[in-house]
């Protein structure tokens, strides 16, 4: 399972990457759709739309399950991944990278400090299996 190093997480698997000053891609972790199966559909918030810390932003439905996506930092939503729309399974197959699920502008990049680096994530996962 991979979990990129530059990347920053949430104990409800959404993966955050900084993409320019105060802009960052949301999506979830390999992880989360691994656990999820093959993705069906993906609900996303749109362009124009205030997220909050927290709460929900969208709802992933697989074979398996449908959960909600919560938000890992506050901003506004500059960009929904189109791609997802049209072919949900990017999830499944490239979470990382072609399946971000929105790209948002971020009111306090301090929140980041408050997530999970890549090594604090590895080391959840793994008390996660022994549970």
């Amino acid at each position: 399972m991979s979990i990129p190093k530059e990347y920053r997480f949430t104990d409800t698997h959404e993966w955050v990457k900084v993409e320019e000053d105060n802009i960052v891609s949301i999506g979830i972790t390999d992880y989360a759709q691994d656990h999820l199966g093959d993705i069906v559909s993906v609900e996303a918030p749109r362009v124009g739309d205030e997220i909050e810390k927290g709460e929900p932003i969208g709802m992933i439905d697989s074979q398996k399950a449908s959960t909600e996506v919560f938000a890992p930092l506050t901003g506004l939503v500059l960009e929904s991944n189109d791609l997802l729309e049209d072919d949900p399974s990017v999830m499944n197959s490239d979470p990382y990278e072609e399946g971000w699920l929105v790209r948002v502008e971020v009111a306090d990049m301090e929140q980041l400090d408050e997530l999970m680096t890549a090594e604090d994530y590895e080391e959840y996962l793994g008390r996660l299996e022994e549970e």
